[in-house]
């Protein structure tokens, strides 16, 4: 029975480190999407890849965010350093990222075409095709850095 409710306790601190790393990554990509097209004007387009450079340096601030929560709050220390723990950390936070970043390009390019209007808030389609990516991968990183990463 503990065991079932520590194993609860952690997919929640989970769910909310995911939380706030994805409020991290969204908020960070609005910023990004929003002023690098006025310095780098192939941002929006660059040969068919929308938000290339927004998508890659918010992806990176929500993996720091978010290494660093699951350290603090989600998993216990595995059997890996310190130093091989975060390699591990870093290298499926990259495989992470390209599929982030592939879902984002077909979510953006073939699924979400318009606007959604939350009364207090319109989501364009970028933004909605950034948190459905991320919906998406998250599933993925808390079982790999379960087994893999922290040895869960």
């Amino acid at each position: 029975m503990r065991e079932l409710l520590i194993r609860q306790k952690q997919i929640l601190f989970f769910i909310i480190a995911g939380g706030l790393s994805a409020i991290v990554e969204i908020g960070s990509f609005k910023i990004f999407s929003t002023y690098l097209p006025r310095f780098i004007f192939q941002e929006t387009n660059f040969h068919g890849i929308h938000y290339p450079l927004s998508n890659i340096f918010s992806t990176s601030c929500g993996i720091i965010t978010n290494y660093f929560l699951s350290i603090w709050f989600v998993f216990e220390r595995g059997k890996h350093s310190k130093r091989k723990e975060f390699a591990y950390f870093m290298v499926v936070s990259f495989i992470s990222t390209l599929l982030s970043l592939a879902f984002f390009q077909i979510f953006y390019s073939c699924i979400f075409k318009d606007n959604i209007d939350l009364i207090f808030y319109t989501l364009s389609p970028e933004m909605i095709s950034k948190i459905a990516a991320i919906l998406l991968v998250s599933v993925l990183n808390y079982s790999v850095k379960k087994k893999v990463i922290f040895n869960g």
